[in-house]
């Protein structure tokens, strides 16, 4: 199976500055064309320790990918480095991208500098992919197996994000052209409710059943839940025996399972709605609009979602949702009284279908710190559900829309049952 590993470099990765936001979507582009990333790192702007660590990656795998240090300035140093390792003696220039260099320039109404067209500057051993939208063009680096025991290539693209993830297809169709490449294949179930752990151990004679060649990860997400990923590597399983895994699983954890595709919470209680003809609204105290905003984010949310009051005091939970204050006086706003009375009144003060409440103690103050109650409510029933977390103020809130976008799911599916 062909390899590859991944290098993004400069000094504001290692600082915390920005991000490195291409590894993963770099990573998720290799795999989906048969090729297993084995390795991803990062190094500063540091000629010997890019050197080093290229020629470290060159030798263990069959495809290098690196990032960033392409750049006009004197800190961008990976090209320098390419040159070595090529074995180049010259730097020719590459008209092609010298030419889109002046189009990019001229339509921003800029003078192109010598800097810029020392971009268009390539090692002469080094092949080229244009980069048709920026300055900085794709070199390709093809090494014989005599250099390190094996066939290897070193691609280099520029590090903005649009230009590398817009370079993909070019490199990969240049891969695809160079190696044999074997299907990997990923199957990702999305589970919620359950912790990691817990998770593990109930469903460890099932993992230990699983087929050889067959692997399985956990990936756990505050918001997500915990995605478990199989994941086959040289081909695609039969079908039945897929289905027969998968129907192996469902039997374990019931509707801790909400998508068997990679998903989100927001999106499967969509598509619940959407195929059903209904709609919902919220009430949230504790959690700020964080549900309203999870369920807004999804495309096409317009047609079953009404909408929200965000009650944070109690004079708004009686005055808009029409709290009774005899209930807030005797249980409290932190109460299952409370929510459900709020689940109910911004249904009927939206007129939706369903409604989904919440208000706790998102911390660092209240008791208990962490304590989150749900109302769900519909024409027919209401229903309450408290969770716990003892996390910060933010994960907690971010953990309590979570559940109870979950808890919504799951009052959804009885409803409809």
């Amino acid at each position: 199976m062909t390899t590859a590993s991944i290098c993004t470099i400069g000094d504001e990765i290692l600082i915390g500055q920005i991000t490195d936001t291409n590894s993963a979507k770099i990573a998720v582009e290799l795999g989906k064309a048969g090729i297993r990333v084995t390795r991803m790192v990062s190094v500063g702007d540091s000629r010997p320790e890019i050197e080093n660590m290229l020629t470290e990656l060159l030798g263990s795998s069959d495809v290098v990918i690196v990032t960033g240090g392409l750049g006009p300035t004197k800190d961008d140093v990976t090209k320098n480095v390419i040159f070595g390792l090529s074995g180049s003696r010259r730097y020719v220039t590459d008209e092609e991208q010298l030419s889109i260099i002046h189009r990019i320039l001229s339509s921003r109404g800029l003078d192109v500098l010598e800097s810029n067209r020392r971009q268009a500057s390539v090692p002469e051993n080094c092949d080229v992919i244009p980069n048709r939208l920026g300055t900085a063009p794709v070199t390709v680096t093809r090494f014989p197996e005599g250099r390190f025991g094996h066939k290897a290539t070193l691609y280099s693209l520029p590090g903005v994000p649009y230009e590398a993830l817009g370079a993909m297809p070019d490199v990969i169709k240049d891969i695809c052209a160079s190696y044999m490449l074997a299907p990997i294949y990923h199957k990702t179930i999305m589970t919620y409710g359950i912790a990691e752990s817990a998770l593990a151990e109930k469903i460890s004679a099932w993992e230990e059943s699983l087929p050889s060649g067959f692997s399985l990860a956990y990936l756990p997400d505050p918001v997500k839940g915990v995605a478990l990923r199989l994941s086959v590597y040289g081909e695609k399983p039969a079908d039945d025996v897929l289905e027969g895994l998968l129907s192996g699983l469902r039997a374990i954890l019931g509707d801790a399972i909400y998508s068997e595709q990679e998903d989100t919470l927001q999106a499967v209680v969509g598509k619940l709605l959407s195929g059903s003809g209904k709609t919902v609204s919220t009430a949230e105290s504790c959690t700020g609009g964080k549900i309203a905003s999870l369920i807004t984010s999804v495309a096409g949310a317009s047609a079953y979602y009404l909408g929200s009051v965000v009650s944070y005091s109690e004079s708004v939970k009686e005055s808009v949702l029409g709290v009774r204050h005899e209930i807030i006086s005797r249980h409290g706003v932190v109460s299952p009284e409370c929510v459900a009375a709020m689940a109910e009144g911004v249904r009927r003060l939206t007129g939706s279908d369903f409604s989904v409440a919440t208000s706790g103690y998102a911390g660092p103050d209240g008791n208990p710190a962490g304590l989150v109650w749900v109302g769900l409510s519909s024409a027919s029933s209401t229903k309450t559900a408290s969770f716990s977390f003892r996390n910060d103020r933010l994960r907690n809130i971010e953990r309590f829309s979570a559940s109870a976008l979950d808890a919504l799911r799951r009052f959804i599916l009885s409803e409809n049952a």
